[in-house]
């Protein structure tokens, strides 16, 4: 009867040992909202969970993603901002600034992560880039305007006049915008806008450019940049240079930009997402920007529209691409 209890006994104290094993192997979830899909917001999303793995948070061993897309549409990051309210998942990270705004407003007891965002603070997400305040923080990826307009007087040191495309209803746009302004009035540059609401008006737009402009500038807005494409086709039939605020853009067939490394920023704030899951305050943690800038440069796209470029900026470029 002894040996019999202490048989019991042993598989008990073993089968709790199994038990706490595998209580301590925690399992994290993530929220990822991500408000539209374009190769800028994908490589930050894919650097945000390469970094994770290298940090030990490992999508299938003990890291569930959930990862929702809003198709361009805020109604639809309300609605994943709700779910992920209903599901509390252990953070969300939110990609570009409507998601960051719909994912503050909502998500009160989450932290939150932030990225692809311009200016956090205009946007109303948080209280300050040094101090956020609440659960939201994150990363930016506030543009160079200044330095992207220099770049286009570079190419084009007769400019006269500079076409810029983008959503008055993204806040992240229009700061860009009235950045671009600024600096145009300096270089005695004048500025044409084309708006858009949606990406049905995007052709449009370009279109309205036509004839009055002598390059189109594109910052990072999510609906001209995910429409970008149609913006290179239009402004290449009628002979009009195109110059981008990030390096896919440039890829694509933009001619050039100064600018960040999305992909790098993407693990910037993976990192941030290791330091809350292991304790970390999202109040306390600063929203981090990359000073990281790197020139790319497209001479397929110059040729095209037979562009010279500077000998020296093809000298100093980070990247060249030829086709």
């Amino acid at each position: 009867m002894k040996k019999q209890l202490l048989t019991v006994f042993t598989l008990s104290f073993i089968f709790l040992f199994i038990l706490t094993v595998f209580a301590a192997a925690e399992e994290y979830e993530i929220g990822i909202s991500q408000f539209v899909e374009h190769p800028s917001l994908d490589l930050a999303r894919e650097g945000f969970i390469d970094q994770l793995t290298d940090e030990g948070f490992i999508e299938g061993e003990n890291l569930k993603v959930d990862l929702q897309n809003a198709q361009a549409d805020f109604s639809t990051a309300q609605t994943i901002a709700q779910r992920f309210k209903q599901n509390s998942p252990d953070l969300v990270l939110a990609i570009a600034t409507p998601s960051a705004q719909t994912a503050a407003n909502v998500l009160k007891n989450i932290p939150v992560l932030i990225t692809a965002v311009t200016d956090p603070v205009e946007a109303g997400v948080v209280n300050s880039m040094e101090t956020p305040g609440a659960n939201v923080t994150g990363t930016t990826d506030m543009n160079p305007v200044a330095k992207q307009l220099e770049l286009i007087k570079e190419f084009l040191p007769e400019i006269k006049t500079i076409g810029i495309l983008y959503n008055p209803g993204e806040v992240n746009s229009v700061v860009q915008v009235d950045l671009a302004k600024e600096k145009a009035k300096k270089m005695e540059v004048n500025i044409e806008e084309g708006t858009v609401s949606n990406s049905s008006e995007v052709s449009l737009a370009v279109s309205s450019l036509v004839g009055s402009v002598d390059a189109i500038y594109v910052p990072t807005d999510n609906i001209i940049v995910s429409a970008m494409p149609t913006v290179l086709q239009t402004a290449y039939n009628n002979q009009i240079p195109v110059f981008a605020s990030e390096n896919n853009s440039v890829k694509q067939g933009a001619i050039a930009t100064l600018g960040i490394d999305y992909y790098q920023l993407g693990r910037q704030t993976g990192s941030m997402a290791a330091r809350i899951l292991n304790g970390s305050k999202p109040a306390e943690m600063p929203v981090e920007s990359s000073e990281d800038l790197k020139l790319y440069i497209n001479k397929k796209a110059a040729e095209r529209i037979n562009l010279d470029i500077p000998a020296e900026l093809l000298e100093s470029a980070d990247t060249i691409f030829t086709e």
